[in-house]
């Protein structure tokens, strides 16, 4: 798979070892770097946490990037076009770019996902004549990168999904946000068969159901749910790049649960740790 870099991220020899010799060392209060055995005698050098992330130049995968490289990710962003994505992400000494086409199997990604400590999946199809695009990327393209993790070691896995994606079990078949995104190739059924699959996949998993997304600044407060519970709403592409990096940081609050979220501008101001503290393990 051909890869261009425009400024690697540091990436220590630790990650060179094979899966089962590495840890995802997460922690909430800390910064995203963290201590690791030093190859210098001053012992000053630190492991950077490296994420890749799929979807990386969609309009909630650039945020999400952004908000990496803001706490000192290294973030190793996949792309179908570089050259696109080399104009629209920062320019970072902490960003890899990397081809990768989510729809081309897993094998062709496996050394775009190798190395790196977790998985932030953006993707989202593109409205086009083909009938089948949503499930190309939201369902078999999401499935290939769980793969491609599950091959290359990689044990943390982040997917942004949508509310109403069990909208038929909720008993919401006649809402007009179902019936709108059904009619584009059944994008929500193709969604939810892709978290079905990543559950069972034994991948560490946070799965991020967000309302109908807007690109305007926040204009309430994240309000965050169990699954299936919310049926209408919307939501700032900030905030749900924001609780899908927090879900990293958080990895006790936030593993194997899947979380749907809304922003109400009556909403009080939590912290996110304890939004994903209060949502029930799956």
């Amino acid at each position: 798979m051909a890869s261009v870099v425009t400024a690697r991220p540091h990436l220590p020899r630790a990650l060179a070892l094979p899966s089962t010799a590495r840890k995802l060392l997460f922690r909430c209060s800390a910064a995203s770097t963290m201590d690791a055995p030093s190859a210098s005698s001053d012992g000053s050098e630190k492991k950077t946490t490296t994420v890749f992330v799929a979807g990386s130049t969609g309009r909630t995968g650039k945020r999400v990037v952004e908000k990496l490289l803001a706490k000192g990710f290294g973030v190793v962003a996949g792309t179908t076009d570089v050259d696109r994505a080399r104009g629209s992400l920062p320019q970072d000494s902490n960003l890899q770019l990397v081809r990768a086409d989510v729809t081309e199997g897993a094998d062709k990604l496996v050394e775009a996902v190798r190395g790196v400590d977790a998985v932030i999946c953006a993707t989202g199809f593109r409205r086009s004549f083909d009938p089948f695009a949503p499930w190309k990327v939201d369902n078999f393209g999401t499935v290939n990168l769980v793969e491609a993790c599950r091959k290359a070691g990689v044990t943390r896995f982040i997917l942004i999904s949508s509310i109403l994606v069990n909208g038929a079990a909720m008993g919401q078949l006649l809402n007009p946000a179902y019936i709108v995104l059904n009619l584009l190739g059944l994008t929500l059924v193709a969604k939810l068969q892709a978290e079905n699959h990543i559950r069972k996949s034994g991948i560490n998993y946070t799965i991020v159901r967000p309302g109908g997304l807007t690109d305007q600044p926040p204009t309430g407060n994240i309000v965050m749910e169990p699954e299936d519970t919310l049926y209408s709403g919307s939501i700032s592409r900030e905030q749900v790049a924001e609780v899908a990096v927090e879900a990293l940081l958080c990895p006790e609050e936030a593993s194997f649960k899947v979380v749907e979220i809304v922003a109400r501008a009556d909403a009080p101001n939590r912290p996110l740790k304890d939004m994903f503290a209060a949502i029930k393990q799956n």
